[in-house]
């Protein structure tokens, strides 16, 4: 899926066929990882690898960006 979404990411077809199959595949992807991944991933993983995991992905802080011409 990831392969999926880089590649309709970086597609050069028509823009509007492409942003309504990106939307597609992402809102299917995200609730895929909500409802089903991460809960499996609680449920097995032990507090050690659930601490590794955390520590692996909690390197850089969110900054708020709207400066970006995308909130203009």
């Amino acid at each position: 899926e990831h392969c999926e979404l880089h590649q309709l990411f970086n597609s050069d077809e028509n823009l509007s066929d492409t942003l309504t199959k990106l939307e597609e595949k992402l809102e299917q992807h995200i609730r895929f990882e909500e409802r089903s991944l991460f809960n499996k991933i609680q449920e097995i993983a032990t507090p050690g690898q659930l601490a590794t995991i955390e520590e692996a992905h909690n390197h850089a802080a969110f900054e708020e960006n709207r400066s970006d011409e995308f909130w203009k």
